[in-house]
């Protein structure tokens, strides 16, 4: 059994910065593509970023230039890098292992406000 331990989030302020960390207890952990999604209260899950085992990633239009995914196979973990955060950003943030089956983090809560 898989699993994906999230953790980072937080309370932080209109502009600033946090680094979501996603760690893995899978040994085969580089195989996989790895992804970062958000869901907002209310709203239903996005996808935000994915990262491919070879390291090509993808975003959505609505973080692209402000967060960066990153994986270190070493250490079993994805990370998510958010800068210029808004409210907008505010949700509880998975990470994901695709596959069959693919795998949940438990969540972690980003909540951007003054």
């Amino acid at each position: 059994q898989v699993q994906l331990v999230e953790s980072g989030g937080g309370l932080v302020q209109p502009g600033g910065s946090l680094r979501l960390s996603c760690a893995a207890t899978e040994l085969d952990f580089s195989e996989y593509s790895m992804g970062w999604y958000r869901q907002p209260p209310g709203k239903q899950r996005e996808l935000l970023a994915m990262i491919l085992a070879d390291g090509f990633t993808n975003y959505a239009d609505s973080v692209k230039g402000r967060f960066t995914i990153s994986r270190d196979n070493t250490k079993y973990t994805v990370y998510l890098q958010m800068n210029s955060l808004s409210p907008e950003d505010t949700a509880v943030y998975f990470c994901k292992r695709f596959g069959d089956p693919e795998y949940w983090g438990q969540g972690t809560q980003v909540t951007v406000s003054s």
